[in-house]
Protein backbone atom coordinates (compact mmCIF):
# COMPACT_ATOMS: atom_id res chain seq x y z
CA UNK A 1 0.00 0.00 0.00
CA UNK A 2 1.55 3.22 -1.29
CA UNK A 3 1.68 6.61 1.28
CA UNK A 4 -0.75 8.10 -0.80
CA UNK A 5 -3.80 5.45 -0.17
CA UNK A 6 -3.01 5.81 3.52
CA UNK A 7 -3.58 9.38 3.58
CA UNK A 8 -6.36 9.45 1.19
CA UNK A 9 -4.46 11.97 -1.15
CA UNK A 10 -4.23 10.57 -4.18
CA UNK A 11 -1.66 12.02 -6.45
CA UNK A 12 0.62 13.98 -4.48
CA UNK A 13 3.39 15.19 -5.56
CA UNK A 14 5.65 15.93 -2.59
CA UNK A 15 6.00 14.83 0.92
CA UNK A 16 5.52 18.61 1.88
CA UNK A 17 1.61 18.11 1.10
CA UNK A 18 0.75 15.40 2.47
CA UNK A 19 -1.16 16.30 5.69
CA UNK A 20 0.33 15.62 8.97
CA UNK A 21 -0.16 12.05 10.95
CA UNK A 22 1.37 11.81 14.14
CA UNK A 23 1.53 8.72 16.31
CA UNK A 24 -0.02 8.87 19.38
CA UNK A 25 -0.56 6.66 22.77
CA UNK A 26 -3.61 3.98 22.49
CA UNK A 27 -6.59 4.74 23.84
CA UNK A 28 -6.75 4.70 27.43
CA UNK A 29 -3.01 5.46 27.69
CA UNK A 30 0.03 3.21 27.57
CA UNK A 31 0.67 0.97 30.57
CA UNK A 32 2.80 2.23 33.49
CA UNK A 33 6.82 1.60 32.66
CA UNK A 34 7.67 -0.52 35.77
CA UNK A 35 11.17 0.35 37.01
CA UNK A 36 11.13 -0.81 40.58
CA UNK A 37 13.32 -3.60 41.43
CA UNK A 38 11.37 -6.75 42.03
CA UNK A 39 12.81 -9.38 43.07
CA UNK A 40 10.76 -12.83 43.24
CA UNK A 41 10.91 -14.81 46.52
CA UNK A 42 12.34 -18.55 45.47
CA UNK A 43 12.79 -20.55 48.37
CA UNK A 44 11.81 -20.24 52.00
CA UNK A 45 12.32 -17.58 54.47
CA UNK A 46 15.12 -16.82 56.67
CA UNK A 47 13.16 -17.70 59.29
CA UNK A 48 12.39 -21.11 58.03
CA UNK A 49 15.85 -21.36 57.46
CA UNK A 50 16.64 -20.67 60.83
CA UNK A 51 14.03 -23.31 62.10
CA UNK A 52 15.43 -26.11 59.84
CA UNK A 53 19.42 -25.31 61.16
CA UNK A 54 18.22 -25.00 65.31
CA UNK A 55 15.97 -28.18 64.59
CA UNK A 56 18.74 -30.13 62.93
CA UNK A 57 21.53 -28.84 65.41
CA UNK A 58 19.08 -29.99 68.14
CA UNK A 59 18.93 -33.67 66.78
CA UNK A 60 22.44 -33.73 66.22
CA UNK A 61 23.15 -32.80 69.81
CA UNK A 62 20.61 -35.51 71.03
CA UNK A 63 21.99 -38.21 68.98
CA UNK A 64 25.45 -37.15 70.70
CA UNK A 65 24.00 -37.11 73.90
CA UNK A 66 22.69 -40.74 73.55
CA UNK A 67 25.95 -41.70 72.03
CA UNK A 68 28.43 -40.39 74.93
CA UNK A 69 25.58 -42.07 77.63
CA UNK A 70 26.53 -45.34 75.31
CA UNK A 71 29.86 -45.26 75.49
CA UNK A 72 30.28 -44.07 78.76
CA UNK A 73 27.70 -47.19 79.80
CA UNK A 74 30.51 -49.29 77.63
CA UNK A 75 33.70 -47.78 79.92
CA UNK A 76 32.09 -48.47 82.97
CA UNK A 77 31.30 -52.23 82.58
CA UNK A 78 35.27 -52.20 81.00
CA UNK A 79 36.93 -51.11 83.85
CA UNK A 80 34.13 -52.73 86.11
CA UNK A 81 35.38 -55.87 84.89
CA UNK A 82 39.05 -55.19 85.22
CA UNK A 83 38.38 -54.62 89.18
CA UNK A 84 36.98 -57.76 89.69
CA UNK A 85 39.87 -59.70 87.80
CA UNK A 86 42.82 -57.30 88.63
CA UNK A 87 43.05 -59.58 92.09
CA UNK A 88 43.53 -62.89 90.30
CA UNK A 89 45.86 -61.01 87.67
CA UNK A 90 47.74 -59.67 90.72
CA UNK A 91 47.95 -63.12 92.25
CA UNK A 92 49.76 -64.37 89.03
CA UNK A 93 52.21 -61.16 88.89
CA UNK A 94 52.96 -61.71 92.40
CA UNK A 95 53.69 -65.34 92.04
CA UNK A 96 55.65 -64.70 88.76
CA UNK A 97 57.14 -62.01 90.45
CA UNK A 98 59.24 -64.80 93.08
CA UNK A 99 59.83 -67.24 90.42
CA UNK A 100 61.97 -65.13 88.78
CA UNK A 101 63.49 -63.40 91.90
CA UNK A 102 64.35 -66.50 92.94
CA UNK A 103 66.38 -67.35 89.48
CA UNK A 104 67.85 -63.89 89.93
CA UNK A 105 68.51 -64.42 93.56
CA UNK A 106 70.50 -67.89 92.67
CA UNK A 107 72.26 -66.34 89.62
CA UNK A 108 73.67 -63.45 92.13
CA UNK A 109 74.96 -66.29 94.06
CA UNK A 110 76.97 -67.76 91.13
CA UNK A 111 78.22 -65.17 90.16
CA UNK A 112 79.14 -63.22 93.45
CA UNK A 113 80.45 -66.75 95.32
CA UNK A 114 83.96 -65.34 95.20
CA UNK A 115 83.53 -61.83 96.95
CA UNK A 116 84.30 -61.85 100.43
CA UNK A 117 81.71 -60.36 102.37
CA UNK A 118 79.20 -60.16 99.58
CA UNK A 119 75.17 -61.09 100.92
CA UNK A 120 73.05 -62.03 98.01
CA UNK A 121 69.95 -60.21 97.71
CA UNK A 122 71.16 -57.30 99.89
CA UNK A 123 70.31 -54.20 98.22
CA UNK A 124 73.52 -51.67 97.37
CA UNK A 125 70.89 -48.59 98.03
CA UNK A 126 70.08 -48.21 101.75
CA UNK A 127 66.86 -46.20 101.49
CA UNK A 128 65.11 -48.83 103.91
CA UNK A 129 62.18 -48.85 101.33
CA UNK A 130 61.86 -52.05 98.87
CA UNK A 131 60.91 -51.24 95.67
CA UNK A 132 59.86 -53.93 93.21
CA UNK A 133 61.74 -53.76 89.57
CA UNK A 134 60.04 -51.14 87.24
CA UNK A 135 60.54 -53.60 84.16
CA UNK A 136 58.96 -57.32 83.48
CA UNK A 137 62.18 -58.99 83.61
CA UNK A 138 64.69 -59.19 86.62
CA UNK A 139 67.51 -59.07 84.37
CA UNK A 140 67.09 -59.76 80.99
CA UNK A 141 70.29 -59.53 79.91
CA UNK A 142 71.45 -62.28 81.92
CA UNK A 143 68.82 -64.35 80.54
Amino acid sequence: MTEAAIRNKPGMASVKDMPLLQDGPPPGGFAPVRYARRIPSKGPSAVAIFLAAFGTFSWGMYQVGKGNKIRRAIKEEKYAARRAILPMLQAEEDERFVKEWRKYLEEEARIMKDVPGWKVGESVYHSGRWMPPATGEMRPEVW
